[in-house]
């Protein structure tokens, strides 16, 4: 022997609207109680539960009116916000792929930047910035050099020190010159 199995609440929900869609029409809580387990066999007992279920998922409305409520739905606010969802959908997969886009774009262009970092050198203002700085180097090392061997002369003539002993004393190289 078989028993029969009761309705899930998907098939329940998906009867009741069939109600609200087949009928257009505003229902009362009474109404719907009455109808649907006449017509889409749905227990007595689920109805108000499926009921409030559709409402809470927005596929009923719902109003108060002075002391009762009134419950409907029409095909074109299903048919409206099943397309509202689409274009929401469609819209994430449009940002998704924009992001996955952006991320490849930022990756190019860190690779480039880094390529491009490679080829500084070659640079021709990056090249005359060296030069001037070449240039001020040499200019103050030289600087330096006069300022040494003014010292020396300086000590020289005041106590008669020889080159060379200064040189050794304060560590000058023999070959200590100016920078060509």
């Amino acid at each position: 022997m078989s028993k029969k199995k009761g309705l899930s609440l998907e098939e329940k929900r998906t009867r009741m609207m069939e109600i609200f869609f087949e009928t257009k029409d505003v229902f009362q809580l009474k109404d719907i109680e009455k109808i649907a387990p006449k017509t889409k066999g749905i227990t007595p007992m689920s109805v108000k539960d499926v009921l409030q279920s559709l409402v809470d998922d927005s596929m009923v409305d719902s109003e108060r009116v002075g002391t009762s409520n009134y419950y409907w739905a029409f095909p074109s606010k299903a048919l409206h916000s099943r397309k509202r969802r689409q274009e929401e959908l469609q819209q994430q997969g449009d940002r998704a792929a924009l992001l996955t886009q952006l991320q490849a774009l930022r990756e190019e262009r860190l690779q480039l930047s880094a390529e491009l970092d490679k080829y500084r050198e070659c640079d021709p203002a990056v090249v005359e910035q060296i030069r001037e700085f070449n240039k001020t180097a040499k200019d103050s090392a030289n600087r330096w050099t006069d300022n040494v061997f003014s010292i020396k002369a300086w000590a020289r003539q005041k106590f008669g020190f020889e080159d060379r002993r200064l040189d050794k004393t304060f560590g000058i190289a023999e070959d200590f010159d100016y920078v060509e």
